[in-house]
């Protein structure tokens, strides 16, 4: 093992802790808010973050395993497994995000008819397709023995075993695979968040209008607070392209090296450096760090059921065997209800 794969290995290290914490955290929240439950959103973040911790739990791992060792870390039923679930929770999580994005497309687009279009047996049905999905194409790999260890990505995923002649059989499922859901769920995102930042600059316009009216009317008014205006309009205008920006440019980051790589070694003169795999493979797990902050952690509802959680957990620890009988435990307690 090189320098280069002890990065790699320390970086998955890192990147697991974040998951593993942060997703827990979206579920602790899950679990803690009944408004959060009720929400249609909250469905599909549930299964987000529940794939990102299977896949925190059980494919980092055994890829840290892999590098360090430079060889198939388990028996072959385990690698079977691991690999089942790569394919399984990977499809998942992409159409996860693909769901989360129409959600909010129909939330944007029609707000008053949101509630009619965008029903919470909707959100189920649409996790429930996501999973017959995934588990499709994760079966149709293991009947076919499509799943193995790659020394090239250090991780038990999809596969041509040595000596396996259905070459062509492999190169389709593999195409279709990633067609079906890096495709697919790609296409979903750009289409619905262009839509979504398409109406935000309209209404930003219309705020816009009616905010250099009110300062042309105001004569009097402070330069200073003019500039302020100014500035705040500059900011949201700004707002509305940077999140969509992030939400769809860290999916092409983290998912496109590795699907590219995956379908251009398909091709029989093209060979595949073991450090770019690994690379490309380290790329993907990232994105299970990154989805709870950028579709959860950040947003203030989750934050402040996140705050009342922890007032709480303090609140045992220092008074273990208070009874709360004072008046001052008593407004904190109150006060500590209205929070939560």
């Amino acid at each position: 093992m090189d320098f280069a794969e002890i990065l790699f290995a320390l970086f998955i290290v890192v990147v697991a802790v974040v998951s593993l914490l942060s997703n827990l955290s979206v579920l602790l929240c899950f679990v803690h808010s009944a408004e959060i439950r009720r929400q249609v959103p909250g469905v599909f973040t549930m299964n987000l973050s529940f794939c990102n911790i299977l896949l925190t739990v059980l494919n980092m791992p055994t890829t840290v395993v892999g590098i360090v060792q430079n060889r198939q870390p388990f028996g072959d039923r385990a690698c079977h497994t691991v690999s089942f679930l790569d394919t399984f929770l990977t499809a998942n999580s992409m159409l996860s995000m693909a769901a989360l994005s129409v959600d909010r497309w129909v939330a944007v687009v029609f707000p008053l008819s949101y509630a009619t279009k965008m029903r919470y047996k909707d959100a189920v049905f649409m996790v429930c397709y996501s999973w017959a999905h995934s588990l499709t194409f994760s079966l149709v790999a293991l009947l076919f023995s499509w799943v193995d260890y790659s020394h090239v990505y250090a991780s038990c995923t999809l596969q041509l075993r040595e000596g396996e002649r259905d070459r062509a059989g492999f190169a389709v499922f593999t195409v279709a695979f990633h067609a079906t859901s890096f495709a697919l769920s790609l296409l979903t995102l750009c289409v619905a968040y262009l839509k979504v930042l398409k109406v935000a600059r309209f209404h930003c316009k219309r705020i816009d209008v009616i905010t250099m009216q009110t300062l042309f009317l105001l004569v009097d008014i402070h330069p200073s607070v003019k500039q302020r205006c100014l500035a705040e309009q500059k900011r949201r205008k700004q707002r509305a392209t940077k999140k969509i920006s992030i939400f769809i440019g860290s999916f092409v980051i983290c998912f496109a090296p590795y699907v590219t790589t995956r379908l251009a070694e398909l091709l029989p003169f093209v060979g595949v450096n073991r450090h770019w795999g690994i690379v490309s493979k380290c790329l993907t797990y990232s994105k299970a760090a990154s989805d709870p902050f950028a579709y959860s952690l950040l947003r203030q509802q989750y934050r402040k059921v996140l705050m009342g959680v922890l007032n709480r957990l303090l609140r045992r620890d220092l008074y273990p065997s208070s009874g709360h009988s004072s008046s001052m435990d008593t407004e904190n307690d109150y006060c500590l209800q209205r929070i939560t």
